[in-house]
């Protein structure tokens, strides 16, 4: 045997022999530097105990034969129950694998110097064993998110959620309290998921990323202010819409209407959906829209959403409030938008009709002398008298059929 191994061997016995007053010693240096290991619960000192035993176990193992076990320093951590790697932090795993380097160095180092070298080449091991450790488990984390995240968009997409879809968010990070909206665009071919999270964070707000074909959808929400958390004038929907335009790719990009809160985002992606559909029909569609502002191609494209929609908002509450408005506004509409034509099929003077319009506008909150809106007035009065005629004929009793007398031939009228 020659000197070096035979010195080797000599370390090694005497590591042995001390492994157990190294390992008290680790212990009692964990409990006075580390404050956070002194609040830990006993099973969980118990298990980082069980992880410091095992650096040691495996330092005499791996000082044994460094280039047989290139891999030993992993198994310091493959004993730590899974639980550990919630509970304990990277950082404070790297304070902990200091402790216990500094007091190889003080312990093993003091009492033979030639040992520094191997203690520090393992100490690195170790660190790296650490990064790995907590590198795969953020890797796993972020696929499983992934996965959960997709789960929870396609879930709003089709309406069909149960009562665990708010729990379900908060698992992805989902703080919002408050109103949300559902947003739909392309999306594009390089997909940057990070682009849309940052411009979320800056507009102050929570999102859930989803591509479904060739559609990118992000539910976006807001916290609900509160007495005790007052905040200030939250962005709309569609200032945050348009923040969020840069990750999508190039198209149309529709906003859906604001619902309560991520459980009611169903309705709000069925709309954006639809309105996503038919955004080639408005030759001027802004970027982003809302997709009330699509409801009459909507509409004729058979979304039964927007025909109820525009039959409630519009036709009934004229209907309900004056005929002479809704009449007012069909014959405006049927003229072309002219006063004077309106005037004279109403045999009223045009400032009557002015009056008219400027109501209908109060009660509806639509200004019939915009094109645009002009389209959809008329679009609602053609569905509400659609609707109308449909409910007229439903409740119409039905004709008894009119019968001849045996024996005769048909009643003559």
């Amino acid at each position: 045997m020659t000197a070096d191994a035979e010195l080797k061997a000599q370390q090694l016995a005497w590591l042995r022999r001390t492994s157990g007053d190294l390992a008290s010693q680790v212990m009692r240096a964990l409990d006075d530097r580390l404050p956070w290991y002194r609040t830990m619960p006993p099973s969980r000192r118990s298990a980082v105990g069980l992880v410091a035993q095992s650096g040691i176990t495996s330092f005499i193992a791996w000082h044994e034969d460094p280039e047989a076990q290139p891999w030993i320093a992993a198994d310091v951590f493959a004993a730590a129950p899974r639980e550990l790697l919630r509970s304990v932090s990277l950082q404070q795993t790297l304070q902990l694998i200091r402790t216990v380097v500094s007091v190889f160095e003080e312990r093993i180092g003091d009492a033979d110097p030639v040992m520094r070298e191997p203690i520090l080449r393992y100490s690195r091991e170790i660190a790296f064993a650490a990064a790995d450790v907590y590198a795969r488990a953020a890797e796993s984390r972020g696929l499983w998110d992934a996965r959960l995240e997709a789960l929870v968009v396609d879930s709003i997409l089709t309406g069909e959620h149960d009562d665990e879809l708010p729990s379900r968010s908060a698992a992805l990070g989902w703080h919002g309290r408050g109103e949300c909206a559902v947003l739909v665009g392309v999306a594009p071919r390089q997909l940057d998921v990070d682009i849309v999270r940052r411009k979320a964070r800056h507009a102050g707000c929570d999102v859930l990323v989803g591509v479904q074909g060739n559609r990118l959808v992000v539910v976006i929400g807001r916290a609900a202010a509160t007495d005790e958390e007052p905040s200030e004038e939250p962005i709309e929907f569609l200032g945050i819409a348009a923040q969020l335009a840069e990750g999508f790719g190039e198209g149309h990009l529709v906003l859906g209407p604001a619902v309560p809160g991520i459980i009611d985002a169903a309705r709000s992606a069925k709309a954006a959906l639809a309105g996503f559909a038919v955004a080639d029909a408005w030759r001027r569609t802004p970027r982003p829209v809302r997709a009330d502002d699509l409801l009459p191609e909507r509409a004729l494209a058979g979304d039964p959403l927007a025909r109820q929609q525009l039959v409630r908002t519009v036709y009934q509450p004229l209907r309900d409030h004056s005929s002479d408005l809704l009449a007012t506004l069909a014959c405006y509409l049927d003229t072309g938008r002219s006063l004077e034509a309106t005037a004279r099929e109403l045999f009223v003077h045009p400032n009557t009709v002015r009056y008219r319009l400027k109501r209908i506008s109060e009660i509806i909150g639509w200004d019939a002398t915009g094109a645009r809106e002009a389209l959809a007035l008329h679009t609602a009065i053609i569905l509400g008298a659609i609707h109308d005629s449909s409910r007229e004929r439903a409740q119409r009793p039905a004709q008894p059929a009119r019968h001849a007398a045996p024996g005769k031939g048909p009643v003559q009228g």
